[in-house]
């Protein structure tokens, strides 16, 4: 199962960050809007991440919810029909709820930088350090601390879990529980 190492922070200078990214990937970056719809699983998570171009993927994935550096394993399979696949997983699995997001995405190395717009919740930075074949969940850690600092992320701006539990959590808190 390929496996990335991944971090996610709230951003408090969304300027700045994608200035830092741009300089550090020499692009642009690539815009990505999407929706993921996130289905009730026994263990892990399982999203279908859709395009809103006709394709999708369904991705299934294990990680620690805790902020900073963390090892995660996942697999992927793309779709041709996003909703028609998500209509048959809610009504077999029931839906957990759905993220919907503006994405620039920076390579830096090996390393997909994420500037994420997510509606309802605000600007977030994740970086997905793309393991190799054969190299240490340590030497993956040291490359997304170098990137962070690189990129003026501060250890106190890092979150833990998914875009979809802070949305659960927002929701829970507007409506009078915790």
């Amino acid at each position: 199962m390929p496996s990335n190492v991944e971090i996610k922070a709230t951003v408090r200078d969304m300027e700045h960050l994608m200035q830092r990214a741009q300089q550090l990937s020499g692009s642009d970056g690539t815009v990505i809007r999407q929706q993921d719809t996130f289905f009730t699983v026994q263990k892990g998570r399982l999203k279908l991440r859709n395009f809103m171009d006709g394709n999708g993927q369904l991705i299934f994935y294990e990680r620690p919810d805790m902020d900073g550096p963390k090892l995660s394993n996942y697999s992927i399979s793309p779709t041709s029909d996003p909703e028609g696949l998500t209509k048959v997983l809610q009504d077999a699995l029931g839906m957990v709820g759905q993220v919907t997001k503006e994405r620039h995405l920076f390579m830096v190395g090996q390393t997909r930088v994420h500037v994420d717009t997510v509606q309802d919740l605000g600007h977030f930075m994740e970086l997905e350090v793309v393991m190799k074949e054969g190299q240490s969940t340590e030497e993956g850690v040291s490359i997304a601390h170098k990137l962070m600092e690189e990129l003026g992320v501060k250890s106190e701006d890092l979150i833990e879990g998914a875009y979809m539990d802070l949305l659960l959590d927002k929701q829970r808190t507007q409506n009078g529980h915790k």
